[in-house]
Parts: structure tokens; C-alpha cells; sequence
């Protein structure tokens, strides 16, 4: 047998660099680059390793390990989780910061391989710089806060360990119902040690991401479920995009006329001007989407999982008659909700659904068509005057912000935002225009995943606009990618919208009897309370600190020719804007449906008192589907 003497992390480098997965007949690397922080745990080992396989596998500089996680997400949600990047870390702190960032990449189901060093497999001191010592357990280390949050992990204490390791870890990567983040942990001693390799280890493999197709039995029954059904809705999740299955989607609606509402995942599976779609559901979503939701007898959910706020936390789907068909991929979410499951790929189940039904003839109602339609002009209305900005010369509301960008970009733009009030506003208002414009990270809604995130997503499409949109609480979590941003010269447009405080949590605290306690920006009152002046402080400098161009807008007006130019720069862009928050203007449309927070049962401040009053009558209306 024919070997090769590497070491360890040597032989990883190579061996990742010979891997593609395949669908649908077009290939891809299935991991095209991989990004690195180094320190002593991995400097000697993956760090020489990549430079000493060179071009064959890129290397990314990152700033923060948990930032090149989010940006590795990015990447692979923009690459249809057919391709995704790697990343390294140092043992220690290095290699917790991934656990965030792991968390949001397996909540999500997107792929992304965690290579962080790890204690001297070999003990020959004990403890080494940045080891956790458990009296009980001489195995554990820092890296095992990894496991709950990875869909696969191994530690590779023997150089030979890492081929069924490596090829484990490829299969979890590649495979549709189970991928997620994929964890190696990598002691420092077994990264630098040398082993004969089999030549076979490094030959090309390819991993195909296959569509299962539906059971013969299961179809029936889905099909005797849609013909029955008088008022059925479609809520599409991220399943949709994942199986590339929007334009599978769009014929089915145009076959069948059954209205199709999304998850913030879903959203953008229907283009907003198809006739069928009616925007965003649950405690974000339209007010069209949500009435159809409150009387449906047949829900089928397509690549979704059921999100508290998809479902209104169990009150949005009040039809006593209401059933539903899950189609989706993995059985565990095909069978929630005491759904009729359909177990397969979004796009092979639609085709065999639309087939199926064609030959029956179906189409609902045309009452009901009507019905939908008329609905979601009403609300596209709400939404212009969401938009509307009849001032130029004013402060924009943050929905104005939407509206004026609304205008400015087509199908080519990609949005990214994850955190805060805009995942609201962008759910009920956004209009999508194209199958990968809306990436709102809400599965984990992470701040601070928003600038790393449009870095990954701009290396996955180059050449596209790439904006991240972010509130000042978000900038302040996380903006140190922006460097990465400007050494790779990645033109990403980054929006800041400066309101002096967190206002999503603000607002909710608001209505949960917190009175917005500890959410402004401000300096500390005489009474102790953060009631006085805003924070000096100025992200737009911050910005321009870490290389960025930075446009400031004071109006609607500035706002327009910041986003404009922006738009068209070959340069990282930040566009800073102080939005108005005031009572007096109008923003969007108030939430259409409940989101369940629980509020304090006894308490003497009478905000809380009112708060549990109003609590106590919403959580009535909630219902287990059985």
C-alpha cells in the first residue's frame, strides 16, 4: 500500500482540499477555504499546514473566532449549503468564542467545520497555558462545551484516528438532514506528529446531497389532505431555499392558488408580487398572513421547523378544524404539530405533490383567492405608508430607511440582518425580489453576526450588493471583521442605525412591565436611573477608524444619496444614520399576533400589574395540536 508521511494537521489540510459535494449534477468544494486565528494550539500544526499546502487551500484572516464562524455561515447559506469554509482556533479562549457561533450555525442547519487545537493529547505537563482542569475527569477540556452545539464531534488523540474522524465529519457537512457545525478538536501534540498516510485517504471524493423522494403511502395521504381542505395555507421555511425549491414552490401555488406565507427563512420563496404570496407569518408577519393563519383548516409547512414565532407561541393557528402536512426532510420536523408527515426534499415532494393534484384538478376556491388577494393589497398600502417619507429634509424613521432602500435595489441586493427590531420590521414589510435576497439569521438571532456574516456571504456571491444592517447595540457587539472586510478589499455596505440604545428589547420591556429598564444609552441620572444625555459616542468614527468609507445622513434626502453611492462602491461603505424614534411619526404596523414573554406574577410597580393582565388573557388562547 502506497503511503504518505504528513502530519496530522498536514494530512486534514490536504485530505479537505479533495473533497465536493454534487447535486442536481453541478459539483463544489465542499470546503473552499478556512479561517484562522493562531495561537500556541494550532500555530505549529493546521497554521503550517496551511502554509505549507498553499493556494490549494485559501486562508482567511479573521479578527474574532466567533465573528469567522458567523462568517463561514454566511458563506454557506449564500453557497445553498452546498459549500462551506473551515475554521481554526487556538485552544482556550480561541476555541470557546466558537460556541456561539456553533450554536447559530447547527440551530440553523448550515454547515460549517470547527477545527480548535486542544490540550497535549500525551500529558507530558499538566496543565498547559489555558488548560481547564476537572478534578473527575482527566479527558475533558474547553472544547467540550462544543459538543452540545456541534452535530458531529470528535477529539483526534491518535494521528490514525482522524480517518473515519474526517470522513464522518464530511458526511454530517454534506448531508441535508443532519448538517450543522462539525467539530474536530485537535490536540496540539497530534497536530504536529507525523504518520503514513494511505494514498487512498487523499484521493478525490465527492459527496453527493441527495433528494429523497416521498413515500408512496405519505403522498396519498398529503394529497387527500389538500383536496379536502377548504381554507389551506402554506408556510414556507428555510427548507424551501435549502432544497432550492422557489421556482417548484411557485408553480405549485400557481397550480393550486393556496396562499403561501413565510418564515423569516422562508421569506423571499415566493417573490412579493407573486399572486400567492402574502408575506411574512406569526408574531412578525402581515396582518394578511396572519388572519389566513387564524381560520386555515390545513397548514402545510414546507422546510420549517416552528418557531415560537411562527406560530405566535401556540396561539396563532386558533382553527379548531386545523390540521397540518409537514413536508420536510428530517422526520423529527415533519412530525410536529401532530402533522401528517411527508418526509422528503422541498423540491421532490412539491413535484410530486403538483403532480398528483394537476391530475385531480385542484384549485381552492376562488372566493377564497379573492379573499387573500384583496387582504394583501391592504396591507401592501400599510406598508407605503410605512414607507413613506413626505419630509425630505426630516429624520428618517427606521422604516423610512427601509422604504428609501426599497427603492434603490433589485433582484441582485442581498440583505443581512439578524437582531433587534429590524428582524420585525424587515419580516412584515421587506419586498423580496429574488430567492437569495432576505438572509435574516432569526433561528438564533445573534447580535453581532451581521458584518461578519455579509463577509462571508460577499465571498460566496462577488459581484452582488451586500448589505448588513445593524442597530448601534448590534455595531457595538461585533464590528472588528470590518477590517477583514478592508484587507480583502470586499466591498460590503454596512448600515448603522444609531437610536441610542437597544430598541427591540426596549420596546418589549416596554409592554412586559420592564419600563425599559437598562436598555438606553444614556449617562446615569442623579437618581441613578441611565436617563440623561445619549452617549457620546460615534460609531461612524469608529467605522472610519477600522478602514471603512463612511457617509453621513442626517435626512431622508442625505439618506438617499448615502445609499445610492453606497451602493456603488468598490470599497467597504459605511452608511451612518441617526433614526427618529418619537411617538409622533409613524412607523410600522404594530405586531399582528402575540409573542409569548412571560411577565412577573406578583409585583407592586403598576406597569407589571397591567402587563400580567394582559398576559394572562393572551396565554388563554393558547392550544397544543394533538
Amino acid at each position: 500500500m502506497s503511503t504518505r508521511r504528513l502530519t496530522t494537521a498536514q494530512a486534514l489540510v490536504s485530505f479537505l482540499a479533495r473533497q465536493y459535494t454534487e447535486r442536481d449534477g453541478r459539483r463544489h468544494r465542499l470546503i473552499s477555504a478556512t479561517w484562522g486565528i493562531f495561537g500556541h494550539g494550532n500555530v505549529a500544526g493546521v497554521g503550517q499546514a496551511l502554509l505549507e499546502t498553499g493556494p490549494s487551500m485559501p486562508y482567511l484572516q479573521g479578527r474574532n473566532e466567533q465573528s469567522m464562524v458567523h462568517a463561514a455561515v454566511g458563506y454557506a447559506r449564500q453557497s445553498g449549503r452546498l459549500s462551506a469554509h473551515a475554521v481554526t482556533t487556538s485552544i482556550g479562549p480561541g476555541a470557546t468564542n466558537l460556541v456561539t457561533g456553533a450554536a447559530l450555525a447547527t440551530i440553523n442547519h448550515l454547515p460549517v467545520l470547527l477545527l480548535p487545537g486542544d490540550t497535549f493529547a500525551t500529558r507530558p505537563a499538566d496543565p498547559v497555558l489555558q488548560q481547564l482542569e476537572i478534578p473527575s475527569a482527566g479527558d475533558v477540556s474547553v472544547n467540550d462545551c462544543l459538543r452540545p452545539v456541534s452535530r458531529y464531534f470528535d477529539r483526534i488523540t491518535r494521528p490514525e484516528a482522524l480517518v473515519p474522524a474526517a470522513l464522518q465529519a464530511m458526511r454530517i457537512l454534506a448531508d441535508p438532514a443532519e448538517t450543522g457545525a462539525v467539530t474536530l478538536a485537535l490536540p496540539q501534540d497530534v497536530q504536529a506528529e507525523a504518520y503514513d498516510w494511505p494514498e487512498e485517504f487523499f484521493t478525490e471524493r465527492i459527496w453527493y446531497v441527495r433528494r429523497p423522494a416521498p413515500d408512496a403511502h405519505e403522498l396519498d395521504q398529503a394529497v387527500r389532505a389538500v383536496r379536502t381542505a377548504r381554507r389551506p395555507l402554506i408556510v414556507a421555511g428555510g427548507g424551501v431555499h435549502h432544497s432550492g425549491a422557489e421556482e417548484t414552490l411557485a408553480a405549485f401555488a400557481a397550480a393550486t392558488r393556496i396562499p403561501v406565507a413565510s418564515t423569516q427563512a422562508g421569506k423571499g420563496s415566493l417573490r412579493h408580487d407573486h399572486p400567492a404570496d402574502v408575506g411574512g407569518v406569526g408574531s412578525t408577519g402581515t396582518a394578511a398572513a396572519d388572519d389566513l393563519a387564524r381560520s386555515a383548516d390545513l397548514v402545510i409547512g414546507i422546510g420549517t421547523r416552528y418557531s415560537d414565532f411562527t406560530t405566535a407561541s401556540a396561539t396563532l393557528f386558533s382553527n379548531p378544524a386545523v390540521r397540518f402536512l409537514n413536508l420536510n426532510i428530517t422526520g423529527f420536523d415533519a412530525h410536529k404539530l401532530a402533522a401528517l408527515p411527508l418526509v422528503a426534499d422541498a423540491r421532490t415532494a412539491l413535484e410530486a405533490l403538483t403532480g398528483a393534484l394537476n391530475g385531480r384538478n385542484y384549485r381552492v376556491d376562488p372566493a377564497y383567492e379573492t379573499e387573500y388577494t384583496e387582504a394583501k393589497e391592504r396591507w401592501e398600502q400599510r406598508v407605503d405608508a410605512a414607507f413613506a417619507a413626505d419630509d425630505p429634509h426630516a429624520r428618517p424613521t427606521q422604516a423610512q430607511v427601509l422604504g428609501v432602500l426599497d427603492t434603490l435595489v433589485t433582484d441582485d441586493d442581498i440583505l443581512i440582518n439578524a437582531a433587534g427590531s429590524l428582524p420585525g420590521d424587515l419580516h412584515k414589510l421587506w419586498r423580496t425580489r429574488s430567492r437569495r435576497q432576505y438572509h435574516v439569521e432569526y433561528g438564533y438571532s445573534c447580535m453581532g453576526y451581521e458584518i461578519p456574516a455579509a463577509i462571508g456571504v460577499q465571498l460566496a456571491a462577488p459581484g452582488r450588493p451586500v448589505w448588513a444592517l445593524v442597530g448601534d447595540g448590534t455595531y457595538l457587539m461585533n464590528p472588528t471583521e470590518i477590517v477583514t472586510a478592508v484587507q480583502e478589499n470586499l466591498p460590503i455596505k454596512v448600515v448603522v442605525l444609531q437610536n441610542h440604545g437597544y430598541a427591540s428589547i426596549g420596546g418589549l420591556s416596554e409592554t412586559v412591565g420592564g419600563e425599559r429598564f437598562g436598555t438606553a444609552y444614556r449617562h446615569r441620572s442623579a437618581d441613578g436611573s441611565f436617563t440623561g444625555p445619549p452617549l457620546p459616542v460615534d460609531l461612524a468614527a469608529n467605522a472610519a477608524s477600522l478602514g471603512m468609507r463612511v457617509l453621513r445622513a442626517k435626512t431622508v434626502h442625505d439618506l438617499r444619496e448615502a445609499l445610492t453611492e453606497a451602493r456603488s462602491a468598490d470599497r467597504p461603505t459605511c452608511v451612518y444614520v441617526e433614526t427618529e424614534t418619537a411617538d409622533t411619526v409613524s412607523g410600522p404596523p404594530p405586531a399582528q399576533a402575540w409573542w409569548d414573554v412571560p411577565v412577573a406574577e406578583t409585583a407592586t410597580r403598576p406597569s407589571a400589574v397591567k402587563a400580567r393582565e394582559d398576559y394572562d388573557r393572551q396565554v388563554a388562547a393558547r392550544r397544543r395540536h394533538l
